[in-house]
């Protein structure tokens, strides 16, 4: 478990993290989002005790890090792929973090196994390495030492489409087994399949937290679905005598109710569906919102793009 309790992280008169709180809990995977420069890996970097909190503190399984006996044996860490030497080579990297823990040397093997790694790729050094392969070496050192809490930042950067399914599904077979997991990441889709509650900071403050559908109801999210049958007019009349509003869109309908609700009115009417899935706005819509005030990305009036 990592306890978040009233953290703040200041320098000078700038501060970075303000009186941040939340908790995450073991078998679960926790989305932290927010922009760049939101005080995501300010935040990471003061759990795992490479920056000071000006005030509050950090814990995990209750003590702070630096207090942990052979810290890589209980958390796994991975906020920075390409902080390693760039002239060792993979299986150097995670041979040394072996040694560092008092782990056996076939644990080197395992984990080059279970992230993907061949003793081709093992052999060369870090700066011959795309970022996909730092990525995984990175996850690999961050489970060396078989950890029941892994800290991860942007640990999807630079994997392909394949990757990141990957990805997704070693961390929620982690968690599966009792593992607690922080991911930081800007992949807001992916956040979506991997987590089972998500944590959005803004300016260094925490604008919301809970699992995908909490947060959807807390902001007034009406339910919609987007759906597309075989007799889209018949539908059409089943779901405005049940009460509901449809509106043409594209060869289907947006629906004002919840893809449960079309299912179950299109059963019942015996039309044939073809496509249905959720209409509403999803989490990356919730996340712009409620961190509008620090994006970067709006092109000034005027300005062309």
């Amino acid at each position: 478990m990592i306890t978040v309790d009233r953290l703040t992280v200041s320098y000078g008169a700038f501060t970075a993290v303000d009186d941040v709180s939340f908790v995450c809990q073991p078998g679960r995977v926790t989305g932290f989002l927010g922009p760049n420069g939101a005080g995501k890996s300010t935040t990471m970097r003061v759990m795992v005790g490479l920056t000071p909190a000006t005030h509050g503190q950090v814990t995990i399984g209750g003590v702070r890090y630096h207090d942990i006996p052979n810290p890589g044996r209980h958390v796994g860490v991975l906020l920075d792929a390409s902080a390693q030497h760039a002239g060792r080579t993979g299986r150097e990297i995670l041979s040394l973090g072996a040694r560092t823990m008092g782990l056996p040397a076939s644990r080197v093997d395992e984990m080059l196994a279970l992230v993907g790694l061949s003793e081709t790729e093992a052999k060369r050094r870090l700066r011959n390495y795309s970022l996909g392969m730092k990525q995984r070496l990175g996850i690999a050192h961050a489970l060396l030492g078989d950890p029941s809490v892994l800290i991860l930042d942007e640990p999807a950067n630079g994997l392909d489409p394949a990757g990141i399914r990957w990805m997704r599904g070693l961390l929620k077979g982690y968690a599966d087994r009792g593992g607690t997991v922080l991911l930081s990441s800007h992949l807001l889709h992916e956040v979506e399949q991997v987590a089972d509650e998500m944590i959005l900071i803004g300016h260094g403050r925490i604008v919301a937290q809970g699992d995908r559908q909490t947060l959807l109801s807390r902001q007034g999210r009406a339910a919609s679905a987007l759906v597309t049958s075989m007799d889209n007019a018949a539908l059409a009349s089943a779901l405005q005598a049940a009460g509901h509003a449809v509106t043409a869109v594209g060869t289907g309908m947006r629906v004002a109710a919840s893809t449960e609700q079309v299912g179950r009115i299109a059963l019942e009417a015996k039309v044939v569906l073809t496509d249905l899935r959720d209409g509403g706005q999803g989490l990356e819509d919730l996340f712009l919102d409620l961190t509008s005030a620090t994006q970067r990305d709006a092109v000034p009036t005027g300005v062309p793009a």
